[in-house]
């Protein structure tokens, strides 16, 4: 794994295979695959703001079944 901090984007290296197509998953993700179409590589753009949200959005899922649960009868 490797952060760029100026360009803000994290590389997750799977395999050390050489990358012969790319698929967009949404436009700041971008896995990297071999030329049997396995997964190698993900690129994050925007990373720590992405990071940031998915983790926020997890804490407040969690959050919300906490009280959810706290308010149910039993």
């Amino acid at each position: 794994m490797a952060y760029f901090e100026k360009e803000d984007i994290l590389h997750v290296c799977i395999s050390n295979e050489g990358e012969t197509s790319s698929v967009e998953l949404s436009p700041n993700i971008t896995t990297e695959l071999n030329e049997n179409g396995d997964l190698i590589g993900i690129e994050i753009l925007n990373a720590s703001s992405y990071i940031r949200d998915a983790v926020m959005e997890t804490v407040q899922a969690k959050m919300l079944k906490l009280s959810d649960a706290g308010t149910a009868c039993g």
